[in-house]
């Protein structure tokens, strides 16, 4: 009995030229010469494509020189040929103008295009990048309040992505660093943010234990140069978490809670790279983790407290 696929037809190991003569068309690739899009002459067509290609380069090619107005301008003319179905490249374009908006200062009109990127986002892709849209643009802006939330969205849509944690932590040390100035920063978000200096403290120190465990994990995975830059951050958060002055129980007690789901089964069921947004749950970033923590009565063991301060 043969078993299925094991047999071959022998003309598999025929030579070439016994398989019949094949045709192989020839191809000349295109050859342009160096930054061809700023030439007058790269307009002079009827295409809507190229011309759509035209305007992106100038664009990305002022970003890179730093000339955000040019860049605004490229991709303001580029929006207008861009096909009606091809929404990858108009989130982009839009993404450029509202980074260039910033630049220039022009804070309405940054937060306007994010609206529009906000009402087209389908994906858990297009939510991550408008996060982090949304961070560099507050961030450029002094607004500490909606930036820490964007932050903490991106950690409930990502809670194992190591980066948006160590990004929060260091927002949270920087504002206790400089603790005294947050009255002047202003009020700054429409949800509270309670930005009294123990809870900076404990959000401190959770985000950067969090950091810590799924570097841990992911070190299992990695080699080379991704497994050496890991440990010189790892070595970076035992230096912040040491700077912190947190006491061993209280480190125990965030290290138990921001483990309970670093298991591989649980970590493989909350993958939500590129779902769609309407079969996607959310927690948010106080219902999965903060509560917790604040129910552990960590502050009061730890001696710190509920201490007064600044809440945006």
């Amino acid at each position: 009995m043969e078993i299925f696929g094991s047999n071959f037809d022998d003309s598999v190991f025929s030579e070439a030229k016994d398989r019949g003569t094949m045709f192989v068309s020839s191809y000349n690739a295109k050859r342009c010469e160096p930054e061809w899009f700023c030439e007058s002459a790269a307009l002079d067509t009827d295409d809507s494509l190229e011309k759509q290609k035209v305007f992106k380069f100038r664009g990305d090619l002022a970003v890179r020189q730093g000339n955000y107005q040019a860049a605004l301008d490229a991709y303001s003319s580029c929006l207008e040929w861009i096909a009606d179905n091809n929404l990858s490249i108009k989130r982009d374009i839009l993404e450029g103008m509202a980074r260039c908006c910033a630049k220039l200062g022009d804070r309405g009109r940054a937060m306007d295009l994010v609206d529009i990127l906000s009402k087209e986002a389908s994906n858990t892709c297009h939510l991550t990048s408008l996060l982090m849209l949304k961070v560099s643009i507050y961030q450029h802006f002094g607004a500490i309040g909606p930036r820490m939330l964007s932050l903490q969205e991106l950690c409930s849509l990502l809670p194992y992505n190591p980066w948006n944690w160590f990004s929060l932590g260091k927002m949270c040390l920087q504002l206790l660093e400089h603790h005294t100035t947050l009255e002047k920063k202003g009020r700054e978000a429409e949800d509270a943010v309670d930005l009294t200096e123990s809870k900076l403290w404990l959000k401190a120190c959770t985000s950067f234990i969090r950091t810590r465990l799924l570097l841990k994990v992911l070190q299992q995975q990695q080699s080379s140069f991704v497994r050496q830059r890991n440990k010189n951050v790892l070595h970076s958060l035992e230096e912040a978490l040491k700077h912190l002055n947190a006491n061993e129980s209280t480190l125990q007690t965030l290290t138990e809670v921001m483990s309970e789901d670093l298991n591989p089964e649980k970590m493989k069921e909350d993958y939500q790279d590129g779902e769609s947004l309407s079969s996607v749950c959310l927690q948010s970033f106080s219902e999965r983790w903060w509560n917790k923590i604040l129910q552990t009565g960590i502050l009061e063991a730890d001696g710190r407290g509920t201490q007064s301060g600044t809440t945006l």
